[in-house]
This record gives C-alpha cells, sequence and structure tokens, in this order.
C-alpha cells in the first residue's frame, strides 16, 4: 500500500525526515519495505531556468529557425537556436541549459548538450509545454509572465510538487490503517508514546448543507445482512472535467491515474478515509430508484472493463429499476459510470457484509481498491461522514448543489465491543511489566475508551474502526506494538526442555531419504497442490475435492495424483534445455471419499534423459526401467523394507510398470509413464514415475533395534548358471524358487547377463545367473556344494523347463 508524506502531512504536523518516520511506522507494525520520491513533473525541471530574449533575428541558414540570444541570469547572455514560430525579442520563456535533462512522453530521458545547428552555435533549448511535462501543446514555445526575473528556477514558477511516498506492507488484519488518516492515527498514537504532542486534523464537514431537493432518488435494500448500512445523495449541475493539480499530484504519488474530477475525488477519500464510494449517473438511474439485491444465477453484467460477466445467485448487486448497474463494494458497470456529459450524479457510501464482497470478487477474477477495503472490514460509522466529505468536494471542484436529503439506512446498529482486560493477562504475555499509567495512556492514543479501572485491570470500549480487535490478547497486543517490542528487555537466560522423539518419525525418516536422493544426483522439487481441473491425471477424477472460490481454472482442484503437477516441472525443464533430470518430491494428494475429504502422503520419483553428464572418460547412457527399479530397491533397502512382493502393474499411466506391495499393502507402482500422458505436456523423451504410498510406508516400517553381526570367519562360495529359459519366464520366478530350494546356505542370487539372439531357439532367453552359498559354522565342501547346485538345477529343469546352455 502506497502512502503520501506530504498528504499525511495535511493530518499531523510532522518534520521529521522520511526515513526517521518510516522506522517510527515499522515500530508501530506498519512496516515500511521502502521510500521512493515522487515529482509532479519528471525530472523535477531541475535544469531549467526563466530567460529573456533579448534579440531574435533569421537563421543565416536556415529559412524556419531563428538565432536568438537569451539572458538566464548569468554574466553573459546564450546564443539559442530555436524553431518555434512564436518566439520574438522581448519575451520570457523557458531554458533549458546545457547539462539539462528533459524528459519524453514515455518516460525516456535526454540531455541537453552544446552544439551547432545549421553551422550557429546554439547553448541550450527554450521549450515547449510538452518537452517540459506541463501539457500537450507544442504549437509553439511556452511565453511566460512578464514579471519573472531571468535565472528564476522553472520549479519555483510551476510549483512542481516533491513527495516521499511509503511502501507499506499491510497485513490483512489492519484494516484501519488502509487510509492516509488511519496511518497518521497510528503515527499520533506512536509519537504520544515518545511524549510527543501532535493533534490529529480531522477534515471538517460542518458546511455540508441541503441546496435543494430538486432530485430524489430512493433506495431500497432487499437484504440488510449483506448491506447492512447504505448511504446516498444526489449532487446536480455539476461539470465534469480534468480535475485541479493537486489533487491529480495526490493520486499519482500513489500510483493512481487522474480520470476526472469526480471519478478522482471519489478515489481521494477513499485513500484519504479508506471508505470506498462509487458515483452513479443520475439520469441513467431508471424509475428513480436504488434498488441493493442478489440476482438470478446466469444474469448477464457488462462490467467497466468491457467483460461481460455471469452473475452468481450470491452476487450483491446495485440495481435500479429495470437493471443491474454495479457489482457491489466490487466493480462498476458500463453504462452507469460518470462520463464527460454528466450533470448529475447519486454518490453511494455503504458498507458491506465482507464475506459477501470476498466471495463475489474471487468468483469473478477482480481484486480492487473498493473490494481491498471491504473484504478486510471498514468502519461502518464513517459511511455519512465519508460522503459528506465527497459531496463537499464535488461542489468545491465541480459545482453543482446538493440537491437531496442524505438517504441512511441503517436498520440494526451494532453494539459496541467490550473487553475486559486484566493486568495479570498483559504481564504474562508480555513477559514485563509495562507501567499502568503507560497502559491508560496507550489506550487513550488507541482511541480505546477506559469505561472503568478496578485493582485487577479495565474495562474498555473499542473503536469500530478497529474490526481486529475482539478479544483481551488483541487489546495487549495493541498496547505491544505502541509501547514497543524494542522496549521489552531480553532475559539473559534461556529455558526450554528437550523433547524425546523417535527416529521413526516422518519428518526423520523423509530427511534420510530425501538425504539419500540427494547424494546420488536427485533434486528435490516442490510443486503446487492445485492444479486445472482438465488437467488432474488419476484414475479417477470424481474423487476429486474442487475449490469452491478458485483464484484461476488453472488452479481450481486439489491433485489426486503426484504425476501431474510433476510432469509440469519436467516439461518446464525441457523447454528450457534441461533434459537430464532426476527429481524427487515429498507431497500429498487429496480426495473426496463419500462425504469425507482426504490426504495422501507420497514420495514420487521421475527421471529422464540421461543418466549421467558425458566427459571424456564416461560416455553417457539414457535412463531406463532398471535404472528406476534400482532407485526403488535402494529405497526400500534403507527403510528396512522386507520380503516386497512385486509383480507387474498396468494402468493408464504406465505404459509398462510394477506394483509393490507388503503383507498385501500397497506401499508403490513404478515404470515407464505412457506416450499418451506424455503427449499432453509435449514431453518428447521416455519418463520414468516412481510413487510411493508415504503413509504405508510408514506403518510397515520395522521398528526394532538394528542387530549387528561378526563378519563370516569362513569363505563364501560362488556358483553360476547359464539357463536357457521360455521368454515368458521372469527373473522373479528364477529368484524365488532359489530361496524357496536352499534356505540355510545360499546367502545370494544375481542375475548379471540376460541374452537373446542368435545360437537360441526362437522363443528362448538365457538367463546368467550367479549364487553365493555360506557356512557361518564351517567351510564347505565341494560334495556340499554340487549337491545343493543340483538340486537348484532340478527344480529349475522341473518347475521352469530350464535347460543348461
Amino acid at each position: 500500500m502506497k502512502i503520501s508524506y506530504n498528504w499525511l502531512k495535511q493530518f499531523l504536523e510532522i518534520d521529521w525526515d522520511s526515513h526517521k518516520t518510516g522506522e517510527l511506522l515499522t515500530d508501530l507494525g506498519l512496516e515500511v519495505e521502502g521510500i521512493s520520491n515522487f515529482e509532479s513533473v519528471k525530472g523535477g525541471l531541475h535544469g531549467l531556468v526563466v530567460g529573456h530574449v533579448i534579440t531574435c533575428e533569421q537563421h543565416p541558414n536556415a529559412d524556419r529557425l531563428k538565432l536568438t540570444t537569451v539572458d538566464v541570469g548569468e554574466a553573459s547572455p546564450l546564443q539559442i537556436v530555436c524553431g518555434a514560430p512564436n518566439v520574438a525579442a522581448g519575451q520570457k520563456v523557458p531554458v533549458a541549459t546545457i547539462g539539462t535533462t528533459l524528459y519524453t512522453k514515455d518516460g525516456e530521458a535526454w540531455k541537453i548538450k552544446k552544439g551547432k545547428i545549421r553551422g550557429e552555435e546554439s547553448q541550450g533549448m527554450i521549450c515547449a509545454e510538452d518537452e517540459l511535462g506541463l501539457g500537450e501543446g507544442h504549437d509553439g514555445i511556452m511565453v511566460l509572465s512578464d514579471t519573472l526575473e531571468p535565472g528564476t528556477p522553472c520549479a519555483e514558477v510551476f510549483e512542481i510538487e516533491n513527495d516521499e511516498v511509503f511502501e507499506i506492507g499491510l497485513t490483512p488484519n489492519r484494516a484501519d490503517a488502509m487510509s492516509h488518516f488511519g496511518v497518521a492515527r497510528d503515527i499520533k498514537a506512536g509519537l504520544e508514546q515518545r511524549e510527543i504532542q501532535k493533534q490529529l486534523v480531522t477534515p471538517s464537514t460542518s458546511n455540508f448543507s441541503i441546496d435543494n431537493r430538486s432530485l430524489k432518488i430512493d433506495v431500497e435494500v432487499e437484504n440488510s445482512e449483506l448491506a447492512p448500512r447504505y448511504c446516498g445523495v444526489t449532487i446536480s449541475n455539476i461539470i465534469v472535467q480534468d480535475s485541479p493539480d493537486w489533487l491529480k499530484n495526490r493520486l499519482k504519488a500513489i500510483g493512481l491515474s487522474p480520470i476526472n474530477n469526480i471519478v478522482d475525488i471519489t478515489n481521494y477519500v477513499l485513500h484519504e478515509l479508506g471508505q470506498p464510494l462509487h458515483a452513479f449517473d443520475a439520469t441513467k438511474i431508471k424509475g428513480s430508484k436504488i434498488e441493493v439485491k442478489t440476482l438470478p444465477k446466469g444474469t448477464k453484467f457488462k462490467t467497466l472493463d468491457e467483460v461481460e460477466r455471469e452473475l452468481h445467485e450470491d452476487d450483491l448487486m446495485i440495481c435500479d429499476s429495470e437493471k443491474p448497474m454495479c457489482i457491489a463494494g466490487v466493480f462498476g458497470g458500463i453504462h452507469s459510470g460518470v462520463t464527460e456529459y454528466t450533470t448529475s450524479i447519486f454518490l453511494e457510501s455503504a458498507y458491506f457484509d465482507a464475506v459477501s464482497i470476498r466471495k463475489t470478487a474471487k468468483r469473478h477474477g477482480l481484486n480492487t481498491d473498493a473490494s481491498f477495503r471491504f473484504e478486510r472490514g471498514i468502519d461502518i460509522n464513517n459511511t455519512e461522514y465519508a460522503l459528506k466529505r465527497a459531496a463537499l468536494l464535488i461542489k468545491e471542484i465541480a459545482g453543482g448543489d446538493i440537491s437531496s436529503e442524505v438517504v441512511d439506512l441503517y436498520p440494526k446498529k451494532p453494539n459496541e465491543r467490550q473487553v475486559f482486560l486484566t493486568f495479570d493477562k498483559i504481564n504474562s504475555l508480555i513477559g514485563q511489566e509495562i507501567p499502568r499509567d503507560s497502559i491508560k495512556s496507550i489506550l487513550s492514543s488507541l482511541e480505546i475508551k477506559v469505561n472503568n479501572v478496578t485493582e485487577s485491570g479495565l474495562g474498555l470500549t473499542i473503536p469500530s474502526y478497529r474490526v481486529d480487535v475482539e478479544r483481551e490478547v488483541d487489546v495487549i497486543e495493541e498496547i505491544l506494538r505502541v509501547y514497543g517490542y524494542n522496549n521489552i528487555d531480553h532475559k539473559e537466560k534461556l529455558n526450554a526442555s528437550i523433547a524425546n522423539s523417535s527416529k521413526y518419525e516422518n519428518y526423520r525418516v523423509q530427511n534420510v531419504i530425501g538425504n539419500l536422493l540427494a547424494a546420488q544426483g536427485f533434486y528435490e522439487i516442490m510443486t503446487n497442490s492445485l492444479v486445472a481441473a482438465n488437467g488432474n491425471v488419476s484414475e479417477n477424477d470424481n474423487g476429486a475435492v474442487r475449490m469452491i472460490n478458485p483464484l484461476s481454472t488453472d488452479l481450481s482442484v486439489l491433485r489426486t495424483s503426484m504425476l501431474f503437477s510433476g510432469l509440469q516441472t519436467v516439461s518446464y525443464n525441457n523447454n528450457r534445455q534441461k533434459t537430464d533430470l532426476k527429481l524427487f518430491e515429498f507431497g500429498k494428494t487429496y480426495h473426496k471419499i463419500g462425504d469425507d475429504n482426504k490426504e495422501k502422503q507420497h514420495l514420487s520419483i521421475f527421471i529422464s534423459g540421461n543418466k549421467n553428464d558425458i566427459n571424456w572418460t564416461t560416455n553417457s547412457t539414457k535412463t531406463d526401467f532398471f535404472f528406476l527399479k534400482g532407485t526403488v530397491e535402494t529405497i526400500l533397502d534403507r527403510l528396512g523394507l522386507k520380503e516386497v512382493v512385486t509383480e507387474p502393474y498396468t494402468d493408464a499411466i504406465f505404459a509398462e510398470g510394477l506394483l509393490c506391495t507388503k503383507s498385501g499393502k500397497t506401499i508403490g507402482t513404478y515404470g515407464l509413464v505412457s506416450k499418451a500422458i506424455l503427449k499432453q505436456f509435449d514431453i518428447k523423451q521416455d519418463v520414468f514415475f516412481a510413487d510411493f504410498e508415504w503413509d504405508t510406508i510408514m506403518e510397515c516400517l520395522n521398528r526394532q533395534n538394528i542387530i549387528f553381526k561378526e563378519i563370516p570367519k569362513f569363505p563364501e562360495v560362488s556358483r553360476d548358471f547359464a539357463l536357457q529359459l521360455d521368454e515368458n519366464i521372469t527373473y522373479r520366478q528364477v529368484y524365488d524358487l532359489a530361496w524357496d530350494t536352499e534356505k540355510n546356505l545360499l546367502k545370494k542370487v544375481n542375475l548379471f547377463d540376460v541374452y537373446k539372439g542368435d545360437n537360441l531357439p526362437e522363443g528362448k532367453k538365457s538367463y546368467a545367473v550367479s549364487f553365493t552359498l555360506l557356512d557361518e559354522k564351517k567351510t564347505l565342501t565341494d560334495k556340499q556344494i554340487d549337491k545343493i547346485m543340483s538340486k537348484l538345477l532340478g527344480r529349475y529343469q522341473k518347475e521352469l523347463g530350464a535347460e543348461l546352455r
């Protein structure tokens, strides 16, 4: 939020420099993120002075140029070549001296340099108003008043305004500070804590009076819960034109573009007092009646941005007797606003329900200055005052007459909020005793009324503009921020208890696996849980959790699969020539099961491109299914998960994949992502994906202590088989059959070669398998080894139809 320092000084006489004031604002909880300079004319007319044209003669080498001598208050006059048709001797003119920087309409800077024009030296430039940024005219140079002295800085002649603008990072709860007056009110409280007394100047509305009753517009509010207070007044015989410079400068300083005097005044009062206003062209209000109501779902309405919107049945609308004119508290309609032809207006100042406005703004994807304030809560008691303030400004700037009574529909006034503040609670929360007189003084500076004082505490009434102060702790926070967080002493000793936690805590296990993957060259990613409704990749989107008020259609559904957001990351990197990817993410998916919403935790892995970078010692090799499988098995091994059953798995996601289960529970799936899904993301290379059901894995973790064994004293023995098998036989069958055959002495089974091709019958393949044997009590004999190998071969021949090659 931008706050003009000059504007603040209208409410509070303060002579501090901006940085000191910025520090005070930050101490008060209104964090100043930056301070920028504003000039009503870019460059501030620095280097431009009043010049007196002494002589003006025809340029000897050009028909359309004049050769002038100009007195700029220096020891000798300057010779300046000028092409303006209206330049003449005796004039007082603005002169840009050598070294002066001027700016184009687009903000581009250019510097005045000494040079020759058609052979004659030119030592400056006599300027037109558009070259100074003071207007649009370029028919000729500006001619100034004869009373001005040569050498007078033009910045003094044109009263250029220089301002400093605070950029405040406003927290959502501080609705009271969404205006210059609200910020000034906070500064006053901060100054009083520093024993500096300043008076807060409030804009007066005592001159408000009704000139006539010639233009009455009735108002009807159908639902006072959505519009608890609605005020309005008509103003006739106005002249819509450009705003005066002072008003334009105030708006420009905070980043607003002036439009016309009526609209500018409504924006001015909004940023001055925090009360949104809206001006309707009174001649466009059919039936001379305002109706505040909701309309049927699907009603079409075109807003000021010329976008036709479809209304929701809960959208509160400002209508006349025939049609909608404005989305209440959010955005005006294109056919009811003020134009250059407007001569009378209905000026609206209202208090709308914050929740209703927020939902409407989100539904239509609108974020306006008005909705920003209504959503956070404004002061319901400020509506009539702001209306009168704006009406008086309109009379002053645009002329006109106040031509109706003030309509003020306020059927149910809210009760004053009462809070009892105990001194013990203050001391216990802050950790330090604050003098009771200081507490009372701070509360008074915050306009929090002290109703009664007891030994234990204070009975308080909270002002209506502090919509965020409802509880005792809220009042204590207010006391602390004004007293000063920096004034709270720090204790030299810090006491803390150490919590005992298991090594199987979720975050600990995640760190272990995350470090394991990072050590293998994987990068951790964090993706958005919100995805597009038509791109939520899963086998069943019917169970998706949908947002009631999505920020956009691309962020309207909570993901049911980790695949979608991960593939977006892969595609994003591929489009930036990053094709070799090893990524992992710990995240959640969200599912609607019946009437309940459920979250599931996952670990997802994405592998694509080459395994390693190419260099002079190693060629790059493509990642494949077995690289992914090795990664999965490494994770399962590190987690201590044994007896994991793997079986083939296919669905819409995988072209080929495997399913991992333990004790009948699915702990993960992995495989090659199908081409059809990759095509949706414009990914042209293979992507291997693994999805671990992390909640199930945490349930299955072996929580027993690790048992260490001595290194065997006796040697291992390794024997190999080259088995000729049918193509449909899997290595899993070979592996399981080996362990089923020899449970005591067999320690390891490893497939070290697969061969298909020449020298093998059709439909056959060859597996080269090694078997590691060990007896931990004695050395194995050849007879024992041969017996085990014969038994293994017999099982393979009988059950798998294997042959030795």
